[in-house]
């Protein structure tokens, strides 16, 4: 089997882990992971390294991100999503006088360099343990602001009321553009709170993670050992980084453990600790170098034979 990267269209109620279990089956190897995870209720882009390109993954875990999100104003939930039970629910006359003009408003709190309390079932370790585990223990979970950044946040449909069990609700759509880290669930809670009403998540697609978008994954429920195809490594390096054309003396440098001198136009070109994707004719990626001073110097090496 070779190796490269797998875009998958994630569908609701897998976790990743699913996903990368049903694709070791299909590939028929251990050796695939994924770069940034999706919650079972979410759908959309996941991006999976399979062999030796599972290296590539580190990489990509960082990129930004965009998100499709459905948001329902009215009421507060323990996950931030329509997963749990309600904490508070606001009165329906406090709904109905909700303007987009204010929710326009608020978004532009929540826009560009903040400082974000991560949902309370994210994965983040608490005291050794993850912080959805103490939440479901029963325990109160106090997590500490981290600054992201949320390059885009707009409304792409018109808020409608909706009504269910005798609640009142207002519903819309939005684009999300955001760094690495950012969490959607709780761009909804704190914009509930802004709005005095609560907030919560309904939906949630991505739709890009760096350079890959969904418009190139494949349909898990399609997917087969038959049909299975992946994007070589050299080309899901090209799709997001700036590449180093590679000598033969090059690749055997690198290989030895030695650095690359970068050029004139590679000094303007490059700023430092910026990544590179070392790639050899024909179409073999060797290594992922970052700028170190005047040198390129490998992060990771890609084995020889490795693709």
């Amino acid at each position: 089997m070779s190796a490269g990267l797998l875009l998958i269209n994630k569908p609701n109620d897998w976790t990743s882990h699913d996903v990368v279990g049903r694709v070791r089956k299909i590939a028929n190897t251990r050796r695939v992971g994924h770069a940034g995870t999706l919650d079972p209720m979410a759908t959309g882009l996941l991006i999976l390294g399979v062999n030796s390109a599972t290296k590539l993954l580190t990489f990509l875990v960082g990129e930004d991100k965009t998100y499709e999100a459905t948001i329902r104003l009215g009421a507060d939930t323990i996950t931030d999503d329509r997963e749990s039970e309600f904490i508070s629910v606001a009165e329906p006359e406090a709904v109905r006088g909700l303007t987009r003009t204010q929710i326009e408003a608020a978004i532009q709190s929540l826009t560009g360099y903040i400082l974000q309390v991560p949902s309370s079932v994210s994965a983040i370790k608490v005291d050794g343990q993850r912080s959805y585990a103490a939440v479901r223990k029963g325990e109160e979970v106090k997590l500490a602001a981290r600054p992201v950044t949320v390059s885009r946040f707009e409304l792409t449909s018109e808020p409608r009321i909706v009504t269910e069990s005798g609640n009142t609700f207002l519903d819309f759509e939005a684009v999300i553009d955001c760094s690495s880290g950012t969490y959607i669930r709780a761009l909804a809670r704190d914009l509930g709170r802004a709005l005095g009403v609560g907030g919560h998540l309904t939906a949630l697609h991505r739709t890009r993670i760096g350079g890959y978008t969904v418009v190139d994954a494949h349909q898990l429920g399609s997917l087969t050992a038959e049909n299975l195809t992946l994007m070589p490594s050299a080309q899901a390096a090209r799709a997001q980084f700036p590449v180093r054309p590679l000598s033969t003396q090059d690749t055997i440098d690198l290989r030895h453990g030695k650095r690359l001198k970068l050029s004139a136009d590679e000094r303007q070109a490059h700023a430092e600790g910026s990544l590179v994707a070392a790639i050899a004719e024909p179409e073999n990626l060797i290594a992922m170098l970052t700028r170190s001073g005047s040198d390129f110097k490998s992060v990771v090496v890609f084995a020889e034979g490795e693709k």
